[in-house]
């Protein structure tokens, strides 16, 4: 009894800890983020498209940069899905077990974890060459061609999640419907998609979250103008971009419009995982 109330105490303790770090963090946030908010408005922050750091003449709006987020990341994720759903029915169902999907499922756990710095020098000196060379604007930097680099450093995460998740289908139901005649294809779409959908909704909710996080890779790819992207090939800028890029050697209200930003960013995050929840209990 003793050592359950210890570790009951150890839990308990570790929880709160956890509160602490997080309320910490966006209060932190919210404290840094008054003076941007006091200056142009929440609501006129948020939606405003001028981004100017003219000394005297300083004017900061969030909309290019939350329009470049979500554009990147639901464009990656729309790449994403049908090709990671695709390699992880193959790894987990049609090839189960078999030499191929083995050494498939290892390589795509490796990728999973390339850090994203790789990913972003990967693509400036191959996908960007690549479409600059098709005749588009911004000689390769784009919304596209970061959307499309956030789509191949998510793939292997999702698929890794989806190969898990598609796996625990137990065998008895499927090989019910296999005794009563179903084809391959009506597994997949009567047994395994339906006993496993709010667990790859989740995966990939999860990629969702990390495409919109993501820092270096986009940074890198996406043109960093501060504007709102008129095309897919036209250049822009994210919320994370713009902070990385601009943080250093900021200050005073410009500072504080970078703090929003990241704030925007912290709560646009909560909100796609809370409705990824709502998604999931929905269809459990």
């Amino acid at each position: 009894m003793k050592s359950e109330k210890i570790t009951k105490l150890i839990l308990l303790i570790a929880s709160v800890i956890i509160l602490l770090i997080f309320s910490g963090m966006a209060w932190s946030m919210v404290k840094g983020a008054i003076p941007a908010f006091g200056k142009f408005g929440f609501f006129g922050f948020i939606f405003s498209t001028e981004w100017n750091p003219t000394e005297d003449h300083e004017v900061y709006g969030a909309m290019p940069f939350i329009a470049g987020t979500l554009i990147t990341s639901l464009l990656a994720l729309i790449i994403c899905f049908p090709l990671s759903f695709s390699t992880s029915l193959f790894i987990a169902e049609y090839f189960r077990k078999k030499r191929i999907a083995v050494v498939l499922g290892t390589l795509v756990d490796l990728l999973a974890g390339v850090p994203s710095i790789v990913y972003g020098l990967w693509g400036f000196y191959t996908i960007r060459p690549l479409i600059a060379s098709l005749g588009f604007e911004g000689q390769g930097f784009g919304i596209f061609t970061s959307g499309l680099i956030l789509a191949i450093m998510i793939i292997p995460y999702a698929t890794s999640i989806s190969n898990e998740i598609i796996s625990m289908v137990p065998n008895e139901l499927k090989e019910a419907a296999y005794s009563l005649g179903a084809t391959r294809l009506e597994v997949i779409t009567s047994v395994i998609i339906p006993n496993s959908r709010s667990g790859l909704v989740a995966g990939y909710i999860l990629a969702l979250g990390r495409a919109l996080g993501e820092t270096m890779a986009v940074t890198m790819l996406i043109g960093n103008a501060n504007i709102i992207p008129k095309g897919l090939f036209s250049p822009g800028n994210s919320m994370a971009s713009v902070i990385a890029n601009q943080f250093g050697e900021a200050d005073g209200l410009k500072l504080s419009a970078l703090i929003a930003i990241g704030l925007l960013l912290f709560a646009v995050t909560a909100l796609v995982n809370a409705t990824g929840k709502m998604i999931i209990r929905k269809f459990a």
